[in-house]
């Protein structure tokens, strides 16, 4: 394989890519840590285990805000608009390109 198709297969992660990633980790650390606390019966297992659901929550709702965002401040369309069919509206920059 030459030097160039190596280059190519190689893709550069997004910052999008990214925040994602840290979310799934995060909470998969999440999880796992509720769940050894709640094993070994722990005093705190029971607040430990409301921090998990309000994560749960909050997690994902703050990756989708910093997508949609990031979305809005370039100009171009994410998986995190509202507007399904992936429109632009003909007053944003994003219209003129």
């Amino acid at each position: 394989m030459s030097e160039k198709n190596r280059a190519d297969t190689k893709k550069k992660m997004s910052s999008r890519q990214v925040v994602a990633l840290a979310g799934v980790i995060l909470l998969v650390a999440m999880y796992l840590i509720t769940l050894v606390v709640a094993i070994l019966n722990q005093d705190s297992s029971g607040r430990l285990f409301q921090a998990c659901l309000v994560g749960t929550i909050a997690i994902p709702l703050l990756i989708w805000v910093y997508i949609w965002m990031y979305g809005k401040l370039r100009g171009r369309h994410t998986m995190a608009d509202l507007d399904p069919d992936g429109s632009v509206p003909e007053d944003s920059p994003a219209s003129d390109k």
